[in-house]
């Protein structure tokens, strides 16, 4: 009998692990660096993506780290950030950007890229996100 409990508990753990494996990894990147470090965290995500075609990516900026996502914003040599952008929105990724930031600059909302959503604050849209979404916290 005692075998028959250990085997039982055993089978409940591991359905139980599996899932958890089962579920879809949820990552929150925190970016609050210019466009110097965009190109190189847009490569992260895009390989984050390609090994974990199935995470839930989205990219939280705020100061200096809206940059990337603003019309016509280029990278040291000169491409614009518009076509990776778009091209990681199309795999799902999402994009947000702070409105804190916005205002202190004095940045017209309209020149946030179209890929990107903008939210009242960076920061406590990586805590809400890591608090009530489950999402995990990389900072690239």
């Amino acid at each position: 009998m005692k075998q028959l409990s250990h085997a039982f508990a055993t089978l409940c753990l591991a359905l139980s692990f599996g899932s958890v494996q089962a579920q879809d990894i949820k990552v929150v990147y925190h970016v609050n660096t210019g466009v110097d470090t965009a190109a190189a965290i847009l490569g992260n995500v895009r390989n984050h993506l390609n090994a974990d075609p199935t995470a839930k990516i989205t990219v939280v900026t705020h100061g200096p780290g809206i940059d990337f996502l603003l019309d016509g914003a280029k990278d040291s040599k000169g491409r614009e950030f518009s076509g990776m952008v778009s091209d990681l929105s199309g795999k799902g990724v999402q994009f947000r950007v702070c409105n804190n930031t916005l205002t202190s600059r004095n940045i017209d909302a309209n020149k946030v890229s179209m890929d990107a959503k903008i939210v009242p604050s960076g920061v406590a849209e990586v805590a809400r996100l890591q608090a009530k979404e489950g999402h995990v916290y990389l900072k690239p």
